[in-house]
């Protein structure tokens, strides 16, 4: 479906794309057509009485997030949306290191209307490779996991981030290692050096690939590119969806490479559903603009708002590392004391000293640092835990807690 078929189609067939799109005429390209409002989006995308939606849901799929907010997102695809999205993705299975006879424990977050292992387990059957899946799930117990993975010689796992560590030290400590991993394939979470290392351990010699860039609201949006060392580069699906880079105040495209601006998709196959000029939440910069090569540079408002002073998730672990802590983890928390608010961060590992810790969070925000000082927010905190809250859903480790009140 073209760019223009697609808008005309949801603002006939879409209430909340009609009001959206009132008073642009039919031909305005893309480019100068109002981004979506994600709090309006989902505002509207409600279970009853749906505003978005183009017509009756009477086949396909239901999916939510992994329910990270307290109001969890509901996204709808028809059997043929869901089936040419898989089909897309598994084209692009090469590229992210997969190779014939590959044997690839698959352990996303399945069950609770979540979407991860479905999607893996359904694009892996329609792979371009011939491949045997070990439909093991990320849920279930790690002694199960490495019995399985040591029984069926798996060559590849796939999962999360935190699922992936949570196995490797299992391993590490009940098999000391499995080498015949060759293949560590990571989405849903960001994967950092301490992790990296730890799953090292675990499988030694394993190569480590992002296996897609996506969601379940926003779809897929980028696929590893082949050759490349840098986990956080991705290529667009050109012939399927449109994907903008666009400066963050003042909204206009950007067509030249390295400047960061926030992620603009539309996906040109889903029409009950349409995700148009819909913002994913990340910060990005061109690569290559020609193939559509783009580089993640981390969420585009995923930050901890502390009194007056918000400070970026990956900026405040970067800061534990700087301070050559050695952890299994960083977990933001923000919580009321005193009739202020204080910024906690949770490690884990064993208790060390935090004084470097504090002068690096000062260091990356000296408003904080004053803030601070001046006693409109507690002084910050370091909590010591044997591990970190994660999802109950996904198995995910939960960035951002907000403990204050409601």
């Amino acid at each position: 479906m073209s760019v223009l078929d697609l808008v005309c189609y949801a603002r006939t067939h879409s209430p909340f794309y009609r009001d959206l799109y009132d008073g642009y005429d039919s031909s305005t390209p893309l480019s100068e057509l109002p981004a979506v409002d994600q709090a309006a989006f989902w505002a509207a995308n409600t279970v009853r009485d749906n505003h978005v939606l183009t017509s009756a849901h009477t086949d396909g799929l239901i999916f939510k997030t992994g329910g990270t907010t307290k109001a969890p997102r509901v996204s709808f695809y028809t059997n043929g949306e869901w089936d040419a999205m898989c089909r897309t993705y598994a084209e692009t299975l090469p590229a992210a290191g997969l190779r014939h006879g590959d044997r690839v424990a698959n352990l996303f977050a399945a069950g609770e209307l979540y979407s991860s292992f479905i999607f893996a387990l359904n694009a892996l059957q329609h792979s371009p490779i011939d491949l045997v899946q070990l439909p093991i799930t990320g849920s279930a117990p790690v002694e199960f996991t490495l019995t399985t993975m040591q029984d069926f010689d798996a060559t590849v796992v796939a999962g999360f981030p935190t699922t992936l560590c949570r196995l490797a030290a299992h391993v590490r400590s009940e098999a000391g290692s499995l080498p015949s991993v060759r293949l560590v394939l990571f989405s849903g979470e960001a994967l950092y050096d301490d992790q990296r290392a730890l799953l090292l351990e675990a499988f030694p010699g394993a190569e480590f690939r992002s296996f897609v860039y996506g969601s379940v609201d926003g779809g897929i949006i980028g696929t590893a590119v082949l050759g490349s060392d840098d986990p956080r580069v991705f290529r667009s699906f050109v012939d399927s969806s449109v994907l903008e880079i666009v400066d963050a105040d003042t909204g206009k495209p950007i067509t030249s490479p390295g400047r960061p601006g926030r992620l603009l998709q539309t996906d040109l196959t889903r029409r009950l559903q349409p995700m148009i000029r819909y913002p994913v939440g990340d910060l990005a910069e061109w690569v290559d603009v020609e193939d559509g090569i783009f580089r993640l540079l981390g969420r585009a408002d995923e930050g901890a708002r502390v009194g007056p002073v918000t400070l970026h998730l990956d900026h405040l672990r970067a800061a534990v590392d700087r301070a050559g802590i050695t952890h299994n983890g960083v977990q933001v928390v923000i919580r009321r004391i005193d009739a202020r608010d204080q910024l906690v961060l949770r490690i884990a590992g064993a208790a060390q000293d935090v004084s470097a810790v504090q002068d690096e969070v000062h260091r990356i925000s000296p408003r904080f640092a004053l803030q601070a000082g001046r006693g409109v927010v507690a002084p910050l905190a370091v909590e010591w835990v044997h591990a970190l809250e994660v999802n109950p859903r996904t198995g995910k480790t939960v960035r951002l807690l907000d403990e204050r009140p409601v």
